[in-house]
């Protein structure tokens, strides 16, 4: 049973008025994209003591053997502040503010730019295709701006105590002041390698698991849940969306955090997986990375969807609805 609840502008079909009470336009997107802030930068920065023991059990894996005695290590040799367990915080903060910024915003433009380069028919066959193109350009951009902040992070995180500053300013100054470590965007490349499948799986099985939950769990329209509820909708499938996350984009992830490492000065990407091994590359800190990612992607939807949901904007995800050739010809706009 479907309810029709408008008509399309301009006299056919639009993939930014399918909701015509929350039309996709330029202040949609802008929204969207302080909502990506507040998820990516808030999240990244609180679980600063994980990343800090999840990048020496990558670079140093014969002192850093797992998350509870690294935590002890990190504490016990370099304390809790900004210069031991919580260091790299700041870049940390902003940069990924930035990539949340673009990664959500951009991710609603390019999948209603996609869908309707597609049409009405294709783009309902092939939505999954839609969600990883859209997914992975607007990471490919959002990558482009986390990558300094990324490379100055990982530095800090990863270097001996006292063998490099820990305050931000000072480490971007020794950061472009050597030439060796490729500051400002030496690790794009890397970082497109575990970033853009690592988003493309993050959006693509949220997107999924919402379905499912709507279509098999929850099967009234979902507008007659409660805001509480969706958004538990929206923190479960976001928390399955990041196990899947972690596990695909692992070993990127180990590759740009030995970059930072001085004995790896110079060396190539292909060099330095090499030296490490595939197994190893494939599991030191995966563990820590699945626990750390899982709980970021869940808190990530949801702090997302919380902010939407605060301006009206309602929750992301839900059961598409197909149109019968009736409801097209009258140029209806339809929800269940």
């Amino acid at each position: 049973m479907t309810t029709v609840v408008g008509h399309f502008p301009e006299g056919k079909w639009d993939a930014r008025y399918l909701n015509p009470s929350v039309p996709h336009n330029s202040n949609y997107y802008m929204k969207c994209q302080m909502g990506g802030i507040l998820s990516c930068g808030l999240t990244h920065m609180a679980v600063t003591p994980l990343d800090v023991v999840k990048c020496n059990m990558q670079v140093n894996p014969a002192k850093y053997t797992g998350l509870m005695s690294g935590l002890k290590t990190v504490m016990k040799e370099e304390g809790l502040g900004a210069a031991g367990l919580l260091k790299g915080w700041l870049p940390s903060l902003i940069g990924y503010s930035m990539q949340g910024f673009c990664k959500f915003g951009f991710y609603e433009y390019f999948k209603d730019l996609y869908m309707n380069l597609a049409g009405e028919d294709i783009s309902a066959a092939y939505t999954g295709m839609i969600w990883l193109a859209g997914s992975a350009s607007a990471e490919f951009i959002a990558d482009v701006a986390l990558c300094p902040m990324e490379m100055v992070k990982v530095k800090i995180q990863t270097s001996p105590q006292n063998t490099f500053p820990t305050r931000l300013g000072a480490a971007i100054t020794a950061m472009r002041a050597d030439p060796s470590s490729k500051f400002p965007l030496g690790s794009v490349v890397p970082l497109w390698s575990r970033q853009i499948p690592y988003t493309m799986a993050k959006f693509y099985f949220f997107e999924m698991v919402v379905n499912a939950f709507y279509t098999y769990v929850l099967t009234e329209p979902k507008h007659t849940y409660s805001k509480n509820t969706q958004l538990g909708v929206t923190f479960a499938s976001g928390y399955i969306a990041g196990i899947i996350c972690a596990i695909v984009s692992h070993p990127a992830d180990t590759l740009v955090s030995l970059a930072g490492k001085e004995s790896n000065k110079g060396k190539g990407f292909g060099q330095i997986a090499s030296e490490m091994g595939t197994y190893n590359l494939f599991t030191k800190g995966l563990g820590v990375r699945i626990l750390m990612i899982g709980t970021l992607t869940g808190l990530q939807w949801y702090i997302y969807d919380t902010f939407k949901s605060s301006f009206g904007m309602g929750t992301s995800g839900g059961k598409p609805v197909a149109r019968t050739p009736e409801q097209r010809e009258r140029n209806e706009i339809v929800t269940k």
